[in-house]
């Protein structure tokens, strides 16, 4: 689990050790299992190697990015949050690949965001992020089809965490505003998603992206 010591990972992985699951949690908090920076590839290899067959991953280390206009932002912001919600996916996702394929079964859920499918204002690092875990995951899930690894991912709106805190308050209003319902989302409703994604339950589905908006999502 990374990002597992807060946020939507800290309630999947809560979620998921009361299904029964044996969860690590990867995060740079000191309250993680493992102090793991997901951008340091030799960090990941090291510590997938040190926990052992993994058959359970879920992707969930993320930043926000710059809020700012494109034409604002840093070209440096913009690698940081690809750094992090790209290509950090990608080096824990190569890392335990191998032993669930070696193991014949395999769960893999990608925290992606409704931001990858409509964009949202003033966060176009991190929607563009976002878009691009989706199309991995679609990639993957087609990959590995015929292993017995299943790749998903879900796409929530906005959910009440801290990650959210340091959006700016227009552009939090603004993406509540967008949600049917009319409120933020729960931690423990994407937790339930994502645990059920996690499970042997799900054996028809692969490369799918589950939505969990309020209603926001239109597609």
């Amino acid at each position: 689990m990374t990002g597992g010591a807060s946020g939507l990972g800290a309630a999947c992985a809560s979620r998921l050790r009361a299904d029964g699951v044996d969860v690590i949690t990867f995060d740079l908090a000191a309250t993680a299992d493992l102090r793991v920076d997901v951008t340091d590839v030799a960090a990941v290899e090291q510590a997938v190697a040190g926990v052992g067959p993994v058959d359970i991953l879920i992707n969930s280390a993320g930043v926000v990015g710059p809020n700012l206009p494109l034409w604002e932002g840093s070209l440096d912001e913009w690698k940081r949050t690809f750094d992090v919600n790209v290509f950090g996916l990608v080096a824990v996702t190569r890392a335990v690949v191998p032993g669930m394929i070696k193991l014949g079964w395999g769960r893999i859920v990608n925290i992606a965001s409704v931001a990858g499918k409509e964009g949202n204002p003033s966060l176009s690092s991190y929607s563009a992020s976002k878009a691009a875990v989706i199309g991995l995951t679609k990639s993957l899930g087609k990959e590995l089809v015929a292993t017995g690894v299943i790749v998903n991912a879900v796409a929530p709106a906005i959910i009440e965490t801290p990650f959210n805190a340091t959006t700016a308050p227009a552009v939090l209003e603004h993406m509540t505003s967008l949600v049917p319902m009319k409120r933020l989302g729960q931690p423990a409703e994407v937790a339930a998603l994502v645990s059920w994604l996690s499970s042997g339950e799900v054996s028809f589905s692969t490369g799918a992206v589950y939505d969990i908006s309020g209603g926001r999502a239109t597609y």
